[in-house]
């Protein structure tokens, strides 16, 4: 077999076993492990670690669904309660990562995560940016 050719069987096998819609419990309240693929406003490691999010008094987890299914490949999997978890699947290797989101007072816990894969190039931290400008220009963050 060429290079390529085992390049091509690998990816296609992380492509296909990234695609399908998974039963996750809700991790908001869980520190990420410890690959680089994950942050979160409740990880209090530098490298994992984001800003929390102060929601706004109008704030609820509707008008927040609304705008985070604004984001790229993202998809509502499930909404229960106060928790609400976006599936993001990236458009070329169709790779899924998971947004939690979850109102806890005044404040919104986001924790983002990759499916697979060791590291994810910052791409869980520009989304999460992503989603916080987005929630501020809505007038659901202080």
């Amino acid at each position: 077999m060429t290079r390529i050719s085992i390049i091509a069987t690998f990816l296609f096998t992380l492509t296909a076993c990234s695609q399908n819609s998974v039963n996750i419990p809700d991790r908001t309240n869980e520190p990420c492990g410890d690959k680089p693929n994950c942050v979160s406003t409740q990880d209090k490691r530098t490298d994992f670690n984001i800003a929390r999010y102060q929601l706004a008094d109008n704030a609820n987890l509707n008008a927040i669904e609304q705008v985070a299914l604004t984001l790229p490949g993202a998809e509502s999997a499930t909404v229960q309660g106060n928790y609400l978890r976006i599936e993001c699947t990236s458009t070329v290797l169709r790779f899924v990562d998971d947004l939690e989101l979850k109102i806890s007072g005044s404040q919104l816990i986001v924790r983002s995560e990759s499916r697979v894969g060791y590291l994810d190039f910052g791409v869980n931290r520009e989304r999460t940016e992503l989603l916080r400008q987005k929630l501020k220009d809505n007038g659901l963050l202080e």
